[in-house]
């Protein structure tokens, strides 16, 4: 089954074209933001990939409270406009809150629903009413099949605009580990579904104070998604990931990037040929 998402003006997730959510994990700055969506927006184009630019303007679930949020609400969702109009990109960004939904949804083309928050009803509902695309992130504690209430609980707004992502299970503590098999589950249901590359080797507070990550692994994880059949990539690409502010070590440098897109892009193709 392959399912269809529309973002006016731009173009249709699912179909014969690959999707990449790209980008860094935080909006550290106008200058990184535009940096990595000018690289990948390039990239794409060479490559024909269809690109949603993705950064957080906050990181509310640190593993630690000391630890960098980004630049908040109103400087991140400014950074992300301009990044938006500079390059005409689509816009994906996650929210943690209700009260975040409706002036998010006046930049962003998709609204992203943070792994340990897709079971918050009101939050659902929140970005359901938006009208804006809902991308949510199968919880590290949830079932793949389980996923079909919080996809409802958007549908129940009158909002059907839904994508989920797998981004990997909890796998005793510190680690995750990927069941494919909740791709074409999703997919059942009806929506486009995405991979989550990127977080899908994170460590979670594997470093005590942060997550640590295994991106050594993201190329074979993303190329037997993209096997099993994706209708999007979602991959976290700094330009320094060693010196990102967030999730570095489960993030992608362009060259890796550059490398894994055009992989993933052939093993795409070739699953709409069979």
């Amino acid at each position: 089954m392959n399912a269809t998402l529309s973002l006016p003006g731009y173009f249709t997730i699912g179909g014969q074209r690959l999707t990449l959510f790209g980008g860094p994990c935080m909006a550290e700055s106008l200058e990184l933001c535009c940096e990595v969506a000018a690289f990948l927006r390039e990239l794409c184009g060479e490559l024909d990939i269809q690109y949603v630019f993705k950064a957080s303007f906050d990181k509310a679930n640190r593993s630690s409270g000391s630890s960098r949020r980004g630049p908040g609400l109103v400087k991140g969702l400014a950074m992300l406009q301009e990044v938006k109009s500079r390059y005409h990109l689509p816009v994906v960004t996650d929210i943690h809150e209700c009260c975040e939904a409706a002036a998010a949804a006046e930049v962003a083309d998709i609204l992203q629903i943070p792994a340990f928050l897709c079971r918050q009803t009101d939050l659902l509902a929140a970005a359901g009413e938006t009208g804006r695309a809902v991308n949510i992130k199968k919880g590290q504690f949830m079932a793949p099949e389980d996923m079909r209430g919080a996809m409802e609980k958007v549908y129940a707004t009158g909002n059907r605009q839904v994508l989920l992502t797998e981004r990997g299970s909890s796998f005793g503590y510190h680690n995750l580990v990927v069941d494919l098999r909740s791709l074409p589950i999703m997919r059942g249901f009806g929506v486009p579904v995405v991979f989550d590359a990127t977080h899908s080797v994170q460590l979670p507070g594997g470093l005590g104070n942060a997550s640590g990550g295994q991106r050594e692994f993201i190329r074979p994880l993303a190329r037997a998604a993209a096997a099993v059949g994706i209708d999007a990539l979602f991959a976290e690409v700094h330009p320094c990931p060693d010196q990102a502010w967030s999730d570095g070590p489960n993030s992608l440098d362009f060259r890796s990037a550059r490398q894994i897109l055009t992989e993933v892009k052939r093993i795409y193709d070739l699953t709409r040929t069979i």
